[in-house]
């Protein structure tokens, strides 16, 4: 399923959960029919307390609570958080559960990445937070650095459509990827008048129909761009195709910015990207390492009116495996916002990386960053070698001692 551009919305940008969460918690307060939430964690601390204490209120007061978590991501939730909500009436899903096998989990790949809630099919919040006390500040130097959008308009209809074919009644007889093609050609959409300027689409990425979308509107902006490009993403280690559109737009004289982390809660995330470093650097790329804090972001912009925010990072899990969620933007304001706050942070929280530092000690890492281009340059084609499976999406119920696939109702099966 493909979705359209949409005109007439109204887009509000969120920075870490100090913004996020209170939008999202009072909003699930004033809902009076629905409540649709998909997230990659959901963990028992103080954020993921406070949205239980809402969606259980919502609820007892007769709204529909749909909740979808990742087998992953969420897999430490226990039997009576979950089970307080259950008692209520909020149904809670897990994609793909899987118990720990030798204390690892091994339901690594290919996971339910996205971070969507709509709230009486009437707004909408996309990003990349959590819900997780490591978005806030006073969670110390390891709080994250992250963005998200609040939106109203015609075009939370779509990402409405979608969030709610997730949880479409079962139907035995077919893939339940199926079943969500299904539910969302035939919800009868309500008209959501337009009641702002701004031009956007939801765009998604799965492992079926729509592999490459995210990538190809990364691709489009970056081929595109004249003026000024920033991107700043958290796991930066995207396949060859970006990777060379980057290098040719600061070839071209476009201004190309990278903000990646500095600080990263994965150290494998930094050394990833300094191996392309030099690829970008010689070219005339800038780059800029956070270093205040965790950079959790995925953002990114081009000229003076394309943007885009969502869960989608630009490494191989969210270009390759994972289940993503994306919002673009056509609007000069919300360009100019974005534009703004992340020269900010460039100025005052990043350290600018030189070429001359890169090249100190190149002729260890040459043969190492050969190999890693060429893994970068056939990735794609690589991915069907990993091992399949048919992802589970189960009913958590309010009986589960635990969260494995033995303790789950299997509702829906199929190749994600």
């Amino acid at each position: 399923m493909k979705f359209t551009w949409k005109d007439g919305n109204r887009l509000q940008l969120l920075e870490n959960g100090e913004a996020f969460f209170p939008r999202v918690f009072e909003a699930i307060s004033q809902a009076e029919k629905e409540v649709l939430i998909e997230t990659f964690i959901l963990f028992e601390d103080k954020v993921g307390q406070a949205l239980q204490r809402e969606l259980i209120a919502a609820a007892e007061r007769g709204v529909r609570v749909e909740v979808t978590v990742d087998g992953y991501g969420s897999a430490d939730l226990g039997s009576e958080f979950i089970a307080a909500m259950t008692r209520v009436g909020v149904h809670i899903q897990m994609f793909d559960p899987k118990p720990k096998t030798l204390g690892m989990r091994t339901n690594v790949f290919r996971r339910l990445h996205r971070k969507l809630v709509v709230v009486d099919g009437k707004l909408a919040f996309v990003g990349g937070l959590n819900f997780s006390a490591d978005h806030l500040a006073d969670y110390g130097p390891e709080a994250k650095q992250d963005y998200a959008l609040e939106i109203v308009g015609p075009v939370v209809d779509d990402i409405h459509r979608f969030a709610l074919a997730t949880v479409a009644p079962p139907s035995p007889p077919r893939h339940w990827w199926q079943r969500r093609i299904e539910a969302v050609e035939n919800t009868e959409a309500p008209h959501i008048e337009g009641i702002g300027n701004v031009r956007a689409l939801f765009v998604t990425r799965d492992n079926e129909e729509h592999q490459n979308d995210i990538e190809e509107h990364y691709l489009d902006a970056i081929r595109n761009a004249r003026r000024r490009l920033v991107i700043a993403n958290a796991y930066f280690f995207p396949g060859y195709r970006l990777l060379r559109e980057i290098r040719n737009a600061a070839r071209r004289g476009v201004k190309v910015k990278l903000i990646l982390q500095g600080q990263p809660d994965m150290p494998i995330a930094k050394f990833g990207a300094r191996m392309l470093y030099n690829y970008l650097l010689r070219d005339g790329v800038e780059i800029y390492e956070y270093c205040r804090r965790p950079l959790h972001g995925k953002v990114a912009l081009a000229d003076h009116e394309w943007v885009t925010v969502g869960s989608s990072n630009l490494d191989p899990l969210s270009l390759s495996l994972n289940l993503e969620s994306n919002l673009v933007i056509r609007d000069t304001e919300i360009n100019r916002q974005l534009y703004e706050h992340l020269e900010a942070l460039m100025a005052s929280d990043c350290k600018h990386i030189a070429l001359e530092r890169i090249v100190r000690g190149y002729f260890w890492r040459a043969p190492l960053i050969f190999l890693i281009f060429h893994f970068l340059r056939h990735f794609p084609s690589w991915v069907g070698w990993l091992p399949a499976h048919s992802p589970t999406l189960a009913q958590l119920q309010p009986h589960v001692d635990s969260i494995d696939e033995d303790d789950a109702t299997r509702l829906q099966r199929g190749h994600q």
